[in-house]
């Protein structure tokens, strides 16, 4: 994980000092937008290592359950940042709607976007090795960034091209345009970042493959109380098993740690606590409003 965030502080650095020399060079609005926005990734990118660090630290005394919420954490601080540099840029745009500039160097930043689209691609191929290995929040938010950026800077190509056919206009309106990508992204991160500290539920495909690993025990009646969340990369699971009656306690914990054990081969890493429930027992135990019609 440290490694993918070292990664995007390097492209994003790179592309910041390309696109600074091409907007220097021919006073697009847009160039600078997609220079914004480069430095917006640097920016996140940095937060993102920070708060990998620290959420890769283990658990201790006064952070039992790890410290993987710094995560989001950095999103909102990501968002912050990123929403005052769109309300700029589109302050930006709309005073070159009114006083258009003409462009120079139209050849240089055709050939730095070209290559900011290169080494981004370069980039997303190696985050999504890592997500695939880690499942991380941060590097999530990370790629999502680096993957509409691609859309971005084949905008930025096609308003240079406009711009330099005698279409001034449009070097703006890309740029508006670019702002308001740039807020939306901004709620998606919010939105993600509330979820994770509001303890958000397991999406129902995955609440479901717990549910059908946990009943695939041949001495389980049952399942129900299942809660789930994530903390980071950290996944917390929580149900109860339902039981012979029969059983001696040393049985049902012994079908509880095979239960655990199969929900670690397909969520590894993952805190597993399971209550053991007499079957008879079930039905007179309280159930929570919104449990009443969950598994």
């Amino acid at each position: 994980m440290r490694l993918a965030t070292y990664a995007s502080i390097a492209v994003a650095t790179i592309l910041i000092i390309a696109k600074a020399g091409a907007w220097g060079m021919s006073g697009s609005v847009s160039l600078l937008a997609t220079l914004i926005d480069s430095t917006l990734d640097a920016l996140a990118s940095l937060i993102n290592l920070l708060a990998v660090r620290h959420a890769l630290s283990p658990a201790d005394k006064e952070h039992r359950f790890g410290h993987g919420k710094a995560e989001a954490l950095a999103g909102l601080g990501q968002a912050v940042f990123i929403v005052g540099s769109a309300v700029f840029l589109m302050l930006e745009g709309a005073r070159r709607i009114v006083d258009p500039v003409p462009l120079e160097s139209y050849g240089l930043g055709m050939m730095v976007m070209l290559f900011s689209i290169a080494a981004t691609l370069l980039l997303l191929a190696f985050q999504r090795h890592v997500i695939r290995k880690t499942n991380s929040t941060a590097i999530k938010a990370d790629a999502l960034h680096y993957r509409t950026d691609l859309l971005v800077n084949a905008s930025v190509i096609v308003a240079l091209w406009l711009s330099v056919q005698g279409w001034a206009g449009f070097d703006a309106l890309f740029a508006l345009g670019i702002a308001v990508y740039i807020l939306y992204s901004a709620w998606e991160i919010v939105n993600q970042a509330f979820d994770h500290l509001m303890d958000r539920e397991l999406p129902n495909a995955e609440r479901d493959r717990i549910q059908r690993i946990a009943t695939a025990h041949k001495e389980v009646h049952g399942m129900h109380d299942l809660r789930s969340r994530r903390s980071g990369t950290a996944t917390f699971i929580q149900l109860h098993l339902e039981l012979d009656d029969d059983l001696t306690l040393l049985q049902a914990h012994k079908i509880s740690d095979e239960v655990e054990s199969n929900l670690q081969a397909s969520y590894p890493g993952a805190e597993i606590i399971i209550h053991i429930d007499p079957i008879s027992a079930v039905a007179d135990e309280p159930v929570p409003d919104f449990l009443l019609n969950d598994q």
